[in-house]
């Protein structure tokens, strides 16, 4: 009997409060209906209850499917929106600073450039040519360099090109260009994504620290001295280890997860986890095409020889010895793998001696 008792309580109970919601329901409802005519097109409670995050009813199954608009959020420097609005007014500040860096980076490097000029050799080539990187190397490193390149000019357009191109080229033309650099950022990031790894995994050994790395960073390599000479290095010295772990593993990784999360949005994602996402996506973006024009100027004008190191895979005796004396010490010694070069074709030997002998003009200029 008690049981039975206990039952038929809660059975009006749950009766009760069930009436009470649709006594409540009705009333929002009845409400509304004399709101509209009394004040026609008035939907602010309707509107409220669907800002407010609160979970609905739908007929779409799947992660948020039932919230319409996401709850309030506060960032800092931001008034206090819906996630989707404040996601939407982080960004162009956002971008906005990093366009300012990675400009502040390249008159940085203009600046230093028309200062210091280029890295030179200053023993005489000797002619005996060190094969400083193999086929399979320079494949995965180009490979790399050209799809973050292409990723870096995409993504740029689509972060900044609304306040820097759009002024200039107007809504059709770049409204074009926009949509190219979307298909071709979102095409080459698995490219990008697929090498990456790769990149790491071959070159991470040469890359780890080493005591004589400290002797390299006093100095910076001479770079602060216009007649300064390189100080003793690897097969890489402190400043390019510093930019691999920089650049590859730590904005290129994260560069890779954030934009698989952007780029598979049926992994079951939130979209706060998106917005978080692209916010992170962003922010390594630009600081990693910063640190990648380091790299860039480096490997160019900033060094003379390091180019057609990685372009033919050859340096000369005098320059890995110059700039990567430790390095230079173990191939003699046979402890590197690699080697001295005696079957170099003509054609990539003449390539090299003409960056040796551009570099001696341009010491004897200075």
């Amino acid at each position: 009997m008690k049981f039975l008792a206990a039952a038929l309580i809660g059975l009006f109970s749950a009766a009760a409060v069930a009436q009470d919601a649709s006594d409540e329901a009705t009333g929002r409802a009845e409400q509304q209906v004399e709101r509209q005519q009394t004040q026609p097109l008035n939907n602010a409670p309707v509107w409220r209850e669907v800002r407010s995050g609160v979970p609905a009813e739908t007929a779409v199954r799947g992660r948020e499917t039932n919230v319409l608009i996401q709850p309030t959020l506060k960032l800092p420097g931001l008034p206090a929106v819906s996630a989707g609005e404040a996601w939407r007014l982080a960004r162009p500040p956002l971008s906005t600073a990093g366009g300012a860096i990675i400009a502040f980076s390249l008159l940085a490097l203009a600046g230093f450039y028309r200062w210091r000029g280029s890295i030179t050799v200053h023993g005489k080539p000797t002619g005996r040519l060190i094969r400083r990187f193999s086929v399979a190397e320079r494949i995965v490193h180009w490979s790399v360099a050209i799809s973050f390149s292409i990723l870096g000019i995409t993504g740029l357009v689509m972060g900044l090109g609304k306040y820097v191109l759009m002024p200039v080229f107007g809504h059709t033309l770049f409204a074009w260009l926009a949509e190219v650099s979307k298909a071709l950022h979102n095409f080459t990031g698995p490219v990008f994504a697929v090498f990456l790894p790769v990149l790491i995994a071959i070159f991470v050994r040469d890359n780890l620290p080493k005591a004589y790395d400290l002797v390299w960073l006093k100095t910076f390599g001479g770079m602060l001295s216009k007649n300064g000479s390189d100080a003793p290095s690897g097969r890489f010295n402190a400043g390019e280890k510093l930019l691999f772990w920089g650049l590859p593993c730590f904005f290129g990784l994260i560069l890779v997860v954030t934009g698989f999360i952007l780029d598979f949005p049926p992994f079951d994602q939130t979209r706060r986890v998106m917005q978080q996402a692209n916010l992170v996506h962003l922010i390594a973006a630009l600081l990693g095409i910063a640190v990648a024009f380091f790299h860039i100027y480096l490997g160019t004008i900033g060094q003379r020889g390091a180019y057609q190191a990685m372009r033919t895979g050859y340096v000369d005796e005098a320059w890995a010895k110059e700039h990567h004396s430790i390095w230079y010490e173990d191939v003699k010694a046979g402890r590197a793998p690699q080697r001295f070069a005696d079957d170099v074709p003509a054609e990539i030997r003449e390539r090299v001696q003409k960056s040796i002998d551009a570099t001696r003009a341009l010491q004897e200029r200075a």
